[in-house]
């Protein structure tokens, strides 16, 4: 919790608590009671229909009796940061800002802890206005080995999570993100670059290059987000922090045998890292 009134200085108590600056500034950002539930409704048929843009979602918008048009749709999916996810013919030009790198993982066997790493973010509703999360997460056991909410989809909070993950974790061999500014930003790669990583950026629009992240977007979302309606940027945080904690140590996953997350990456961590 920030006290505006205690002698530490606000800039030390927010790391302290582990949100971004900006969340103490923070003000829910006024959007009708419509508009919000419209918005929780496109995040959820999101989720399950990923390729679904704006003109698909006005029509199963409209087929459920809400009548709204596409470029409403358009916007507030822009205001949430998503958007179609699906493989677009190469037919335009990279983006000059940035260097483009190569999709790593395709045919590639991860099978231990700390071999392959990825990040993304989402959308967090919430009673009024939204926030963004970014987790860093071990492709091989699904763990979740940092995590950071924020009010804006600026690279700083991803940079936190990463140099935390880091701190924690060690560091691992390669590192897949999408192709957002926050993980294309030179703070970010350079953070990467210079341990030696390897970095490897999904398909524009190729959400299977990342499927593990969006499942577990799913998880958050339909066994956390969803029953609750945060208040605030610090209930947000301790709800997903709660989640996510529960989530590594007392979830298990079929895919990993019925062993959580955590059992799964520290059985998995090679033995040289363990003796470090």
């Amino acid at each position: 919790m920030i006290d505006r009134n205690h002698p530490l200085p606000l800039t030390r108590q927010v790391e302290l608590v582990g949100i971004s600056r900006g969340s103490m500034y923070y003000h829910p950002e006024p959007v009708c009671e419509a508009d919000q539930r419209l918005m929780k409704r496109i995040d959820a048929i999101h989720l399950e229909r990923p390729f679904a843009g704006s003109r698909m979602l006005r029509d199963l918008l409209n087929r459920e009796g809400v009548q709204v048009g596409r470029r409403h749709v358009a916007t507030l999916m822009r205001r949430m940061g998503i958007e179609a996810l699906y493989r677009k013919p190469n037919t335009s030009k990279k983006h000059p800002g940035h260097t483009v790198y190569p999709y790593l993982l395709r045919g590639l066997k991860i099978e231990r802890a700390n071999h392959v790493w990825a990040s993304d973010i989402t959308y967090i509703p919430m009673a009024c206005g939204w926030v963004y999360l970014c987790a860093i997460v071990d492709w091989a056991s699904r763990k979740v080995l940092a995590q950071r909410v924020s009010i804006s989809m600026d690279a700083a909070f991803c940079l936190d999570a990463l140099e935390e993950a880091f701190a924690k974790y060690g560091q691992p061999e390669i590192f897949n993100t999408d192709q957002g500014s926050q993980f294309t930003s030179e703070a970010f790669t350079d953070a990467l670059k210079s341990r030696g990583i390897q970095i490897s950026m999904d398909g524009k629009g190729a959400w299977r290059d990342n499927v593990f992240v969006e499942r577990l977007w799913r998880s958050i979302k339909y066994e956390e987000v969803y029953l609750h309606a945060y208040d605030s940027v610090s209930h947000a945080k301790t709800g997903l922090g709660r989640y996510i904690d529960w989530y590594n140590t007392g979830r298990p996953h079929s895919s990993l045998d019925k062993t959580t997350p955590d059992e799964f990456y520290f059985a998995t961590l090679p033995a040289i890292k363990r003796a470090a």
